[in-house]
């Protein structure tokens, strides 16, 4: 079972400097940075997925500048994100349409041509056909028929399987190297299994199950229980957008070939508490909470205050810098526990304070978030793991503050869980 990571430019300046939290002299945006697979040891994934919705285009506003799309469709994706074939044998180049991106639209605004003209120039050794989202998943004991779904349901699933059917055809002219996967969409168990059947029955051998982020886990197993039930084992199985990765065992359970996720890294910054991962001695991931210190100056939540005469901002710099030199005096010795904590949690107070709340409330909130960066700073994580990130950071890792270090702790994670797959997948053979 393979870990692809569905790249954003998810890239860091190597030449950070965590202490002036500025960039390198002369850093050039892309250029001078470093994804993943660069900055780490070695690659945290086995391939790499890129959104046609991500990269944008005429129809869709990406994430990427015109001249980066530019660049892209001229160089391609491998030489695009410095992701050769030659350094990482074996590696999968994935495209997609980005379903998401045009959730709202009738119909997809990309049709089977030009979506193998995107993956041409891209390069691609896989891409999925163009999809059509379905939101809605019905529950075990209320499963509908074709007949009882709203139009818009029954629409969305008849244009993803004809426009999987134009684009087997038109991906014929990329070769023998490209693999075409086909989407699967449906609103329940048996519909997606009916979807994943009329897709082998054309000649596909590669499904991809999408629709998957917004589902529990006890729905996504029944749908991969009812797909794998309806194909050939020789079908392989990819799972877009597979965020519930504690949960690898239910995709191994069902035979999925491979997955693909942001979710190690983005959780280094969105999640409220999961944001520094490490393995247990048992082998299962557990996590740490990063201790948050804003810039000041940057911060919209005090600026806002500050505009509003509801704070001093000299007073809250102050506040800002007392916490940054607890949290680095402590990791080097030079600073108790419990200082370092007074420090952070003032600042902590200043940023999170919230007038409506009862007093008792305030001080229930501050005891949880004191204990929970307790626990980060007592257990010095950083200190013993061997990945570039804690390395070359040490605690400034578990620092939440800038792009360059929460997506450093995201690389982080990417390389914990990797390792994590690693030896799952050794158990499993």
């Amino acid at each position: 079972m393979k870990f692809v990571f569905a790249d954003s430019l998810d890239f860091v300046d190597p030449a950070y400097d965590f202490v002036a939290d500025r960039n390198g002299a002369r850093r050039a945006v892309h250029r001078d940075d470093q994804f993943p697979h660069e900055f780490l040891d070695e690659a945290p994934y086995d391939g790499i997925l890129v959104s046609r919705g991500i990269v944008g285009d005429a129809h869709i506003p990406g994430k990427y500048t015109e001249a980066q799309l530019m660049r892209f469709r001229r160089e391609g994706a491998r030489r695009f994100l410095r992701y050769p074939e030659e350094r990482f044998p074996g590696s999968m180049m994935i495209g997609d349409c980005g379903a998401f991106t045009y959730r709202n639209m009738p119909e997809p605004p990309y049709r089977a041509e030009d979506t193998v003209e995107f993956y041409a120039d891209g390069g691609f050794n896989h891409g999925c056909s163009p999809d059509h989202l379905i939101f809605d998943f019905d529950d075990a004991d209320r499963e509908r028929g074709v007949n009882e779904v709203p139009e818009e349901t029954r629409q969305r699933f008849d244009i993803t399987l004809q426009y999987a059917s134009e684009f087997l055809r038109a991906a014929k002219r990329l070769g023998p190297q490209f693999t075409p996967m086909g989407v699967i969409q449906g609103w329940s168990a048996p519909s997606m299994a009916a979807a994943a059947s009329d897709l082998a029955r054309m000649g596909y051998d590669y499904l991809a199950v999408g629709g998957t982020v917004p589902l529990k886990i006890e729905q996504l197993r029944r749908a991969l229980a009812a797909i794998r039930g309806a194909l050939s084992p020789r079908i392989r199985l990819h799972v877009l957008g597979f965020g519930k990765i504690e949960n690898l065992a239910d995709l191994e359970q069902y035979n999925v070939a491979s997955f693909d996720t942001t979710s190690p890294l983005v959780r280094a910054f969105k999640d409220a508490r999961k944001n520094y991962w490490v393995r247990s001695p048992a082998g299962d991931l557990s996590y740490y909470t990063a201790i948050r210190i804003p810039q000041a100056i940057e911060n919209n939540r005090l600026k806002q205050k500050a505009l509003e005469g509801r704070l001093n901002q000299e007073e809250v710099k102050r506040l800002e810098e007392a916490a940054l030199d607890g949290v680095r005096r402590m990791a080097r010795g030079a600073a108790g526990l419990d200082e370092a904590l007074d420090a952070v949690m003032a600042y902590w107070a200043q940023l999170n304070w919230d007038e409506e709340a009862s007093p008792a409330r305030r001080a229930e909130v501050l005891e949880r978030q004191r204990r929970l960066y307790a626990r980060t700073l007592a257990d010095r994580p950083w200190e013993t793991c061997d990945c570039r990130v804690c390395r070359e950071g040490g605690v400034e890792a578990l620092i939440f503050r800038s792009s360059n270090r929460n997506k450093r702790r995201g690389m982080h994670n990417l390389h914990v869980f990797h390792r994590h797959l690693r030896d799952f997948r050794a158990e499993a053979a």
